[in-house]
């Protein structure tokens, strides 16, 4: 494998495990010995300062990891917290709906409800911290289960999930409000139980 195969192997394994990755685990995935690793970082760092990129590796203990660079934290901030106050879409809304009405429920459950795939509309519940992991079920796999939140409650005039309007009965319809928009709230606002 020549250099740059080599470079492009290590900020690959780098930019896709997002979390820090052990030296020994990054040499054996990318097939460069413990000795060459630092070199090679130093100079995927070198590139990046020279094109004025975003991102750096740093070394963390005996660990390596994929970040930003910090002089870009309030433009990302920014950017992030746009993304968590954003309305919810009418499938975000209905998987709220499903979860409120039944918690604490499955991804599972959920999409058998709805008919399709809801996994990335719950990660984005949870992101938004509208929902979260209640425990898991005691059936093979034990997949997660899910709540509403405080900032659920919050978010929509609650005082407890018990004043949760009836559901319609069959035949009736419910408007859903997807402009309704649902604020960014700082985990230190979050009531803790």
């Amino acid at each position: 494998m020549e250099i740059k195969e080599k470079l492009g192997a290590v900020e690959a394994i780098l930019f896709a495990s997002g979390e820090p990755i052990e030296i020994y685990r990054l040499s054996q995935a990318s097939g460069i010995d413990v000795g060459t690793l630092p070199s090679m970082i130093k100079l995927l760092n070198d590139r990046y300062d020279d094109c004025g990129s975003g991102i750096c590796i740093k070394k963390l203990d005996s660990s390596y990891q994929m970040c930003t660079r910090e002089e870009y934290a309030p433009q990302i901030r920014a950017a992030l917290e746009t993304k968590r106050s954003t309305p919810l879409s009418n499938a975000a809304m209905e998987a709220l709906t499903i979860i409120a009405y039944n918690q604490p429920v499955s991804k599972g459950f959920v999409e058998n409800v709805r008919g399709i795939d809801s996994s990335s509309v719950i990660n984005n519940l949870v992101e938004k911290g509208l929902v979260e992991e209640a425990g898991r079920l005691d059936v093979p796999g034990k997949p997660i289960v899910y709540r509403t939140t405080a900032v659920f409650l919050r978010s929509f005039g609650l005082s407890s999930v018990t004043e949760l309007p009836p559901l319609p009965g069959k035949g009736e319809i419910t408007e859903l409000d997807p402009e309704q928009e649902i604020p960014f709230v700082e985990d230190t606002d979050i009531p803790q139980t």
